[in-house]
């Protein structure tokens, strides 16, 4: 007998030994389950035990989209992992092309049916869409590094490859503010609304929404880093510096070193509470630090509209099932539900 067949009777009969376990047996278990099957030429792939009309939606502009996005950053390996070199390759082997396309049809099944995603990463999305005759919406982010008098171009080139939605990316919008050029950021905004979309600002500082509000740009929405500080890695409250994703990253202990996206979320939460606007919370787990049945309920309860989530093909379901939950049970927020 073969190593290969080993392998695949070691993990059949331990597999089998749990799936009689009822809840325990995840998804993630049923996927192990439909792999070592195979050999024996069975190619049925494990359905979500969820019904996708579950899933709440909200709109931004005129786009009807799920309460939970799935995160673009474990397609392209931007992967946050603090010291942990090898992650990024990590996820990009993970995620071939064919996992992709099994990642967003099992998002669909779960009523997931938008995406956060790079435009660097976005071809696997539209041939998704092109392949399977689907339409997996997408918010995209403008590219980094796009003169300002261009980004007309580029968000038309993004509008016309299939975006949905599109924001001026984090970074960017940062930077702007960083350097006091809020005229920029304007003519930013203002570039994506000639499209005739909803204009979105992403940004990591709160300074950035800030500066959107009290000069009236115009921004429709925000894509605002929102989460706890309830873990581990967290930058102790009295080492938090505004700006610090921009700065080289500390070798001091304590301090700074890709681990921290949301200094202060009571602000943050007191900020949107104030507005009349969508807000799309991201890396609501801290790039993998909370777990999400305890970063879900937390963004929802403080007031976020919509969260993104980056999520294996394994961790759908789960995902799907607590954010379902977590809107249920988020009634009595202080902030009214946009979108």
């Amino acid at each position: 007998m073969s190593n290969e067949s080993d392998r695949r009777g070691f993990l059949r009969g331990t597999l089998m030994g749990v799936a009689g376990l009822g809840a325990a047996c995840s998804l993630e278990k049923r996927i192990l389950l439909a792999a070592v099957q195979e050999g024996a030429g069975s190619e049925a792939k494990p359905k979500p035990d969820i019904d996708p009309a579950s899933m709440p939606c909200g709109t931004i502009g005129k786009v009807r989209v799920s309460r939970l996005f799935l995160g673009g950053n474990l397609i392209g390996g931007w992967a946050h992992s603090r010291d942990l070199t090898y992650v990024s390759n990590l996820f990009k082997a993970y995620n071939t092309e064919a996992k992709i396309f099994e990642t967003l049809e099992l998002a669909e099944q779960c009523g997931i049916n938008t995406v956060l995603i790079d435009p660097r990463d976005f071809e696997p999305v539209l041939k998704y869409n092109r392949e399977r005759k689907r339409s997996f919406q997408s918010l995209v982010c403008t590219l980094p590094g796009i003169e300002v008098d261009k980004l007309g171009d580029h968000v038309k080139e993004l509008v016309d490859r299939g975006a949905s939605l599109v924001y001026v990316h984090g970074i960017v919008a940062d930077q702007f503010v960083m350097a006091g050029q809020i005229d920029a950021l304007g003519r930013a905004i203002q570039a994506i609304k000639a499209q005739g979309l909803p204009a979105g600002v992403g940004g990591h500082s709160l300074e950035t929404p800030l500066a959107c509000e009290k000069h009236a740009l115009g921004a429709d929405f925000y894509v605002k880093t929102f989460h706890t500080d309830r873990y581990w890695s967290a930058t102790p409250p009295e080492n938090r510096e505004e700006w610090c994703w921009y700065r080289a990253m500390s070798a001091e202990h304590g301090r700074y070193y890709d681990n921290m996206f949301c200094l202060d979320a009571d602000k943050v939460a007191a900020f949107m509470e104030s507005l009349d606007k969508p807000w799309i919370a991201f890396k609501t787990m801290a790039a993998g630090a909370i777990p999400p049945r305890l970063a879900f309920p937390f963004a929802f309860r403080q007031g976020a509209d919509f969260i993104v989530a980056g999520m294996f093909d394994f961790q759908l379901e789960q995902d799907a099932k607590l954010a379902i939950e977590a809107v249920q049970r988020a009634n009595a927020r202080k902030r009214p539900w946009h979108g």
